[in-house]
């Protein structure tokens, strides 16, 4: 579809827009985008009205931008000139957002930073960043510096992540995780420090955690790794716990870059003994490899953090993928619970402020972060939610994307030329549900990932006496669904983990 598209004139796109049926119009607006034929982006240009088309196609076409593998200047521009100056939908203003951090992103790392809809783009994020009044806006606005990973931005993320509230500073700390060891300066590791040791401002637990993963993870100092740990025995019992997780997940992993230094601190009998590493919370971190080839390693972690009292208060699940020394995360989902102290009648820590009551979930795919989706903000919220509950699950993220899209040709030996195509693409279907049955006092969160990957593969030979034609086409396709179900009516709190995956097809 996407190769016809790219031989059509913009009459036929448009015809086909304007003709498809209902159901399949979302399909034939992210062809549309992958295909970034001339020809096509002045079609979705005439054919979308993001004031009157319904949120679910515009965010659609967003989605489809932000995942392009090789997206090109047009196509930032129409993303830009849809949103720009536009009274749109909270859903569809902050999807827009996090698409021009990934574009941006994209276009700088095919060395086409200096086009003017690179600029202009940059320019709008770092604008909007700095007229944002609520918390949640400029939240959304650093989200989408995490996606573009510009090192020139990294000052502003440390200035939002030492001196914001709560949200703030663990958003901009989230984004500044998203860059390489080799932009983790000395002055990001010093501000690190100071979040995760307090020197200036009290900060929040996972904060703190995320400041740490940072100094762990790019080419930590001896000293760094001994002061982690020595704090961790100042920690309350669950972050302590957690944080040891880490630690001793480091130790595990062949490729980690703290492994050696590691090592060589678990010679200390004062530190590697039982009484330091014998934190007794229900906490947990666990990573491990899921394939290991000479050219590439997959692992899967997942991190579940508890409050004191047993409420889940973070639980990330992440798939990544390790080849050529180059990092790769396909899958993150992250389920957040906050304020929840409260309802359970515990006292929060002293310096901490109370933090508003909120349940949220945010997705990274294939290194595109996504919009953050709110299962509810305050307690009002929470008993609207719970009393007139639809009972369905909400959507993270739907649809068909072109992930690899390689066109080379190659000249032999003999004077002939073999002309190479490559082309992936992804079917995508993320549901979350989160429940709060406050009668029952139990919570439950569903995440449902379904995922079919279809790769084509051509290499042609054409001389004028001879032709041949080399082609392999391969599918997989493949469903997981993680629940859990907390049940806080007794103490100690009760918790079932599930995680559910079903057979996988190859073809």
């Amino acid at each position: 579809f996407i190769r016809m598209l790219r031989s059509a004139k913009k009459r036929d796109v448009l015809q086909l827009l304007r003709r498809a049926p209902e159901e399949m119009l979302p399909f034939v607006v992210e062809a549309a985008v992958a295909a970034q034929s001339a020809a096509s982006l002045a079609a979705l240009s005439d054919f979308l009205d993001f004031g009157k088309e319904p949120g679910s196609l515009t965010e659609k076409f967003l989605y489809a931008a932000a995942f392009s593998p090789r997206p090109s200047g047009e196509l930032l521009r129409l993303v830009l000139d849809k949103l720009d100056g536009k009274q749109l939908a909270p859903e569809v203003q902050e999807t827009g957002i996090v698409a021009i951090g990934s574009l941006v992103g994209k276009l700088c790392r095919q060395q086409l930073c200096g086009l003017q809809e690179v600029e202009r783009g940059m320019e709008t994020i770092l604008a909007g960043l700095r007229g944002a009044k609520e918390e949640s806006e400029v939240v959304v606005y650093l989200l989408a510096l995490g996606n573009a990973v510009l090192p020139e931005t990294i000052p502003t993320l440390l200035d939002y992540a030492e001196e914001g509230p709560t949200t703030v500073a663990t958003a901009a700390v989230s984004a500044l995780q998203r860059f390489p060891a080799q932009h983790i300066s000395g002055e990001v590791k010093r501000a690190m420090r100071r979040i995760f040791h307090e020197k200036r401002k009290s900060y929040e637990k996972t904060c703190r955690l995320a400041a740490a993963e940072i100094l762990l993870d790019n080419e930590p100092s001896l000293m760094d790794v001994i002061n982690i740990l020595l704090a961790a025995n100042e920690l309350e019992t669950e972050t302590a716990t957690f944080l040891l997780l880490k630690v001793q997940n480091s130790l595990r992993a062949d490729h980690h870059p703290a492994r050696k230094i590691m090592k060589d601190i678990m010679r200390d009998p004062r530190i590697n003994n039982y009484n330091f590493f014998s934190r007794a919370g229900i906490s947990s971190s666990f990573s491990g490899p899921l394939t290991v080839t000479p050219d590439l390693l997959s692992t899967f972690r997942l991190d579940l953090l508890f409050l004191e009292g047993g409420f889940l208060r973070k639980s990330v699940s992440d798939l990544s993928l390790l080849s050529r020394g180059q990092w790769l995360r396909a899958a993150q989902v992250t389920i957040e619970a906050q304020g929840m102290e409260s309802m359970l009648g515990e006292n929060v820590l002293e310096g901490e402020e109370e933090a508003e009551l909120m349940a949220r979930m945010s997705a990274i795919f294939f290194d595109v972060q996504l919009r953050p989706i709110i299962f509810f903000q305050g307690y009002t919220d929470l008993m609207a939610k719970v009393l007139l509950s639809s009972g369905g699950p909400t959507s993270v993220v739907k649809g068909n994307l072109l992930l690899m899209d390689h066109h080379q040709v190659i000249p032999l030996q003999s004077g002939f030329q073999v002309a190479i195509k490559l082309q992936g693409g992804l079917g995508l279907d993320i549901s979350a549900d989160m429940d709060v049955n406050i009668w029952e006092q139990e919570v439950k969160t569903s995440i449902n990932a379904r995922g079919s990957l279809a790769i084509d593969f051509q290499a042609e030979l054409d001389a004028p006496f001879l032709q041949a034609t080399v082609r392999r086409q391969m599918e997989v396709e493949n469903s997981i669904h993680f629940d859990t179900i907390l049940r806080f009516s007794s103490s100690p709190v009760r918790m079932c983990l599930q995680l559910r995956e079903e057979q996988v097809p190859y073809r």
